[in-house]
């Protein structure tokens, strides 16, 4: 198989509040805008947000998501933390806390029970710097 794109897509009950926080708080572009889909992306990736209830979705799997953890890699953990949490208020669900596997990371909830996680890159521990390859 020969992939020429890959991406998630969200399913949401409200995808008009749902694409204003990836493009006010996290600044994807709009690539493509329906009532009931939204394509979106940024420089290093895409996005794109579903209507739960939308026809093309098989009955039996329209539930809200469960489990699901989106990445998001930022030169500023700290920084972020303060505007996504203390200015925009949004819902912290990990606070902010260096690991010893090499992230200053935060977990806040994006609409429709969406984990995003926060991620600064910092230098791991000894013990968790050899379980890195290359």
């Amino acid at each position: 198989m020969k992939i020429t794109s890959f991406y998630p897509v969200l399913m949401v009950d409200d995808v008009a509040v749902a694409t204003r926080f990836y493009r006010e708080v996290l600044g994807f572009e709009v690539t493509f805008e329906a009532d009931w889909y939204v394509s979106l992306r940024f420089a290093g990736g895409e996005l794109a947000i579903l209507d739960r209830s939308h026809q093309t979705i098989p009955e039996g799997f329209r539930e809200p998501v469960r489990g699901l953890l989106l990445n998001v890699e930022v030169p500023d953990a700290t920084a972020e933390h303060a505007r996504m949490v203390g200015e925009l208020g949004h819902a912290e669900r990990l606070p902010l806390r260096d690991e010893a596997f090499g992230q200053r990371h935060f977990i806040i909830e994006a609409p429709g029970g969406v984990l995003i996680d926060v991620i600064e890159p910092i230098e791991p521990s000894p013990e968790f710097a050899a379980a890195y390859t290359g």
